[in-house]
C-alpha cells in the first residue's frame, strides 16, 4: 500500500522523469544507429578492418558506466557540458555502438552471395544491391541490434542521474541515499515496464519492417 500511495503522491513527478529518460535514450539511439549502421556496413568489405572496429567497440561496453560518465565530466567541462543531459546522451551513444554495428555487420556480411550475383546480373550498381537487396535483407537482424541497444541503455540511462541528467535513476538513487525503499522500488520497477514497452514495441516495428518474403519463410 505504502508503494501505491507513492506513486499517486508522485505521479506527475513519475511522468516527468520517465520523459527524461526516453528523451536521453531516444535522442541517443537515433544518433548511434546513424553512426553505427553506416561503420557496420562499411567494415564488411574488410575482415581486418572489421574485427578492429568490433574489439573497440567490445572494450567500449566492458567500461563501468559510472566510470563513463565520470569521464564524460572533465573532457565536457571545458564547453560548459560537465553535467547533466548531454554527457548522458554521449555515453548512451558510445554504449549504443557494439550490438548495432555488429547485427549490421553480420547481417550484411552473411546475405547469400547468390543474391549479390543475380543483381549484378540485373545492372544494378552497388549502391542500388545495398539500398534495394541487401538493406532490406538485413533490417531483421539490424533492428535486433537496436532493440538491444534500447533494452540495454535504459538500464545504463539510470546511472545518468548521478552527473544531473535526471531520469528514472533519480529514484533509485535518492531511494538509497534517504533509506526510502518504497521510492527505490517504484524506480526499478518502472525502468522493468519501461524496458518492456520499449521491447515490446521495437519487437513489433521490427516485424513491420521486415519484407512479406521473409516473414512468409520464418514462419514455415
Amino acid at each position: 500500500m505504502e508503494i501505491l500511495q507513492f506513486i499517486a503522491d508522485n505521479a506527475r513527478l513519475i511522468g516527468t522523469r520517465t520523459i527524461e529518460h526516453v528523451a536521453i535514450v531516444a535522442v541517443a539511439i537515433g544518433i548511434a544507429i546513424a553512426t553505427a549502421v553506416p561503420i557496420g556496413i562499411a567494415i564488411t568489405r574488410s575482415k581486418g578492418l572489421a574485427d578492429m572496429v568490433l574489439r573497440l567497440a567490445s572494450m567500449m561496453v566492458t567500461v563501468p558506466s559510472i566510470a563513463l560518465f565520470g569521464l564524460m565530466m572533465p573532457l565536457l567541462s571545458p564547453m560548459g557540458h560537465g553535467i547533466g543531459y548531454v554527457p548522458a546522451v554521449i555515453a548512451v551513444i558510445l554504449y549504443s555502438q557494439l550490438p548495432i554495428i555488429r547485427n549490421t555487420y553480420t547481417a550484411i556480411a552473411n546475405i547469400d552471395p547468390g543474391l549479390r550475383e543475380a543483381s549484378q546480373g540485373m545492372g544494378m550498381s552497388s549502391w542500388q544491391r545495398l539500398r534495394q537487396v541487401e538493406i532490406p535483407l538485413a533490417l531483421p537482424v539490424i533492428m535486433a541490434g537496436v532493440r538491444t541497444a534500447v533494452v540495454m541503455n535504459i538500464g545504463v540511462t539510470a546511472i545518468a542521474t548521478y552527473i544531473g541528467a535526471g531520469g528514472l535513476g533519480t529514484f533509485i538513487a535518492r531511494g538509497i541515499s534517504q533509506s526510502h525503499p518504497q521510492q527505490l522500488i517504484v524506480g526499478a520497477l518502472a525502468l522493468s515496464l519501461l524496458a518492456m514497452a520499449a521491447d515490446l514495441l521495437l519487437g513489433w516495428l521490427q516485424w513491420a519492417m521486415t519484407s512479406r518474403g521473409i516473414r512468409t519463410e520464418a514462419a514455415r
